[in-house]
């Protein structure tokens, strides 16, 4: 067995509508359809799957996505102004080489815990 590529990434939700909105207003992400509880957003081809919990053992699941922006400060400034929660501020989480992983974490409506991601090339 071989493993390509992720997806789909499920998210828990406990209200669909609250969720909905998050990812496709505060985030930007494309919806592609919604249909029942289940909303599906494209993000740049990695499919994001928010649903009620199917089973109470799902209802406190949560899984951390990492999204990647080119400009992690612009990007964390422009959530702020769309009164997204950040946990903590851009920092250096990682240094290999000339190129610098920087990270800042963030709650979406629901509490599950997200994180803006970059690597920077430092000269």
């Amino acid at each position: 067995m071989k493993i390509n590529q992720v997806g789909q990434i499920g998210i828990p939700v406990k209200d669909f509508e609250r969720g909905v909105a998050f990812y496709k207003e505060k985030l930007a992400l494309p919806l592609l359809f919604s249909t029942g509880n289940l909303a599906f957003f494209d993000c740049n081809g990695v499919r994001l799957l928010l649903s009620l919990p199917e089973k109470e053992g799902f209802a406190n699941a949560s899984s951390i996505l990492y999204f990647t922006v080119e400009d992690i400060k612009g990007s964390y400034e422009e959530m702020l102004e769309k009164d997204v929660r950040f946990l903590d501020e851009p920092h250096v989480v990682a240094k290999m080489g000339d190129t610098e992983t920087w990270m800042a974490f963030f709650s979406d409506e629901e509490g599950n815990t997200h994180a803006l991601m970059s690597e920077v090339t430092v000269s």
